[in-house]
């Protein structure tokens, strides 16, 4: 938008200026908001105040004061994007104030949100999703278990406490994913930073991550992140490395720390269990997988999701 003080320069040189001037400063003292100020403020308002002002008052009367007509922050008409004029008094003049208005409040709020969930290949639906607009059925006694546990979750790590996490385990398509995002969306909306990992292809990442040096930076970030939540879980083809010096150092870690971490699988413990215990070479480890378990059972409630498949 072309700047006021440059609409008024173009007046000065025309030759009716002292006309159109006069039919300008009718324009903005006609305006209500004008007239609300200067009446509201008449005992600061000294001689001559209102004409030296003239310049900011034709642009507050030219400037959006609400959103409602605006369509979207990006279409905003006014000279600062998402930015709507206050009047006030500084010094000798009548200035303007630009103040954030409801929309760009919004939009900037909702960046903060979505900067607060961070993850890894996890679809951007899930991303979306909502605890309360979760649909339950009258006989998915489970599901309402592990919604209000959810909660629950949320309700005491924001009053300061450190809840234990949740494992939702299921057929496919239960809606275990879709839970956990919900759970990172209530997390975020009272500024708590989660992270969601889907960790067939984090394991798969990580192979690749020694060729530029990146895998220390990648697991730190993951072991750190005040909520953590691993999904499926026990789908990926593990070696015996990435069981012991990946998994366990992550969990072994969270758990000393007290970080609150969810998982879910297809498995229950018993399955999960027998999946680790044996590496890609075949090489069979009970004991390292049990002692991945009993981390696991230390940190989260385990729930298993029945009902039907939402995916189909």
């Amino acid at each position: 938008m072309e700047r006021m003080s440059n609409s008024f320069k173009s007046l000065i040189n025309r030759p009716d200026f002292k006309d159109r001037f006069n039919g300008l400063k009718n324009q903005v003292l006609n305006n209500s908001e004008v007239q609300a100020f200067l009446t509201k403020h008449a005992a600061e308002i000294e001689e001559g105040m209102v004409e030296r002002s003239l310049v900011k008052l034709f642009e507050f009367v030219n400037q959006s004061k609400n959103c409602e007509q605006c369509p979207s922050l990006s279409q905003c008409k006014n000279l600062l994007e998402g930015y709507h004029p206050r009047l006030v008094i500084q010094g000798r003049i009548i200035d303007l104030q630009y103040d954030k208005c409801p929309t760009k409040e919004t939009h900037d709020e909702r960046k903060k949100h979505e900067s607060l969930i961070k993850s890894m290949y996890i679809p951007k639906d899930i991303l979306a999703a909502q605890l309360d607009q979760i649909d339950v059925e009258m006989d998915e006694t489970s599901r309402f278990k592990a919604l209000s546990l959810a909660q629950d979750f949320v309700e005491q790590y924001n009053s300061g406490k450190r809840p234990k996490g949740l494992y939702l385990y299921g057929s496919f398509g239960v809606g275990k994913t879709y839970i956990l995002g919900a759970i990172a969306n209530e997390l975020a909306s009272h500024k708590i930073s989660s992270m969601l990992v889907y960790v067939p292809e984090f394991m798969r990442e990580l192979k690749g991550s020694f060729q530029n040096s990146s895998l220390d930076q990648k697991v730190d970030v993951v072991k750190k992140v005040p909520v953590l939540m691993l999904d499926d879980i026990g789908a990926e083809s593990m070696s015996s490395w990435m069981r012991d010096d990946i998994l366990g150092t992550i969990l072994q870690f969270r758990m000393l720390e007290n970080l609150p971490t969810f998982f879910s699988s297809n498995f229950d413990h018993k399955q999960l269990q027998h999946h680790l215990s044996y590496s890609q070479r075949g090489e069979e480890e009970p004991v390292k997988a049990a002692r991945i378990m009993e981390r696991i059972k230390h940190m989260a409630i385990p729930i298993e999701l029945t009902g039907r498949n939402r995916r189909e």
